[in-house]
């Protein structure tokens, strides 16, 4: 197992950790969000913590949300490399950017840019979009489905922020599982498949999604719309109680040649530079 680590963006870093807490900086705004793994102290004087921009918590009658500590904008610019996404506060902690998936973005577009050839990448519960931006820029059909069209709004968005409007990306809207038993009917076929799924989920008519229960089936699926000449296969998996052994595991169950990369994905904090884990994950990729 590997532990892949993110030293930071020149538009990201994770400043400092403690307390059940993160304390980050996404371009121009410092923003403190809850975090349960993090049961260490903080390295950074309470000071510094003070001075963000924004911190998500539970008010008084018990709500979580956002509380501005500064005149901040709703949403903002945050760019990686050639790519510019659009960052918001969202009712969920979340920003809309994960910032240890560049590590994948690298990876996937080095794969694309040497194949040499037309390359179709599927990317299944594809959020707002930042590895179907990355594979679009490397020069690959992208196909990204997601539940969710808020999200997929939001991913649109980062393609005319990216300006990559010209680039072969289909949106659908979709259930992941219902999608690819489509596209087996229709003998569709990809080269690169990307997975990140949730731990637990609704598609967009309520159909349930169980990691656990429903994982090991989705790759078999998967495994029918591979193309014959493949280049990687990738999944990312947050917030179950697994090792990424499993994902290893699941994925060697149908692949047999190759090779296949397991472990934790983290960030490098900048004030004690401890690694906070983020994420599990295993890739495949075809030995040509």
């Amino acid at each position: 197992m590997k532990v892949l680590t993110l030293n930071g963006w020149e538009d990201y870093e994770l400043l400092d950790s403690g307390d059940s807490r993160r304390l980050e900086r996404f371009g121009d705004f410092v923003l403190s969000r809850p975090d349960p793994q993090i049961i260490w102290r903080p390295a950074l004087s309470e000071r510094h913590w003070e001075n963000a921009d924004a911190v998500y918590g539970k008010n008084d009658s018990g709500k979580a949300g956002w509380d501005m500590k500064s005149k901040m904008p709703k949403q903002w610019i945050v760019r990686y490399k050639n790519l510019t996404f659009q960052a918001r506060l969202s009712p969920f902690k979340h920003t809309g950017i994960f910032p240890e998936q560049a590590l994948h973005w690298d990876w996937m577009q080095s794969l694309i840019m040497k194949a040499k050839r037309p390359v179709r990448v599927l990317n299944l519960f594809g959020y707002t979009g930042g590895a179907s931006l990355a594979a679009a820029a490397a020069g690959a059909s992208v196909t990204h489905v997601d539940a969710s069209f808020p999200s997929i709004g939001w991913a649109r968005e980062n393609q005319r922020l990216s300006r990559l409007q010209d680039s072969p990306i289909r949106w659908i809207e979709d259930d992941c599982l219902k999608f690819v038993s489509r596209e087996i009917r229709r003998k569709n076929k990809y080269d690169a498949i990307i997975l990140d799924p949730p731990a637990y989920g609704r598609g967009p008519k309520g159909e349930a999604w169980i990691f656990n229960y429903n994982f090991p089936g989705l790759v078999q699926e998967c495994m029918r719309i591979l193309s014959n000449t493949p280049l990687f296969v990738l999944v990312n998996a947050y917030a179950i109680s697994s090792s990424s052994l499993m994902l290893e595991n699941v994925l060697a169950d149908h692949l047999k040649t190759g090779s296949i990369e397991s472990g934790e994905l983290a960030i490098r904090e900048k004030s004690a530079g401890r690694l906070l884990s983020t994420g599990i994950y295993a890739r495949w990729q075809n030995d040509f």
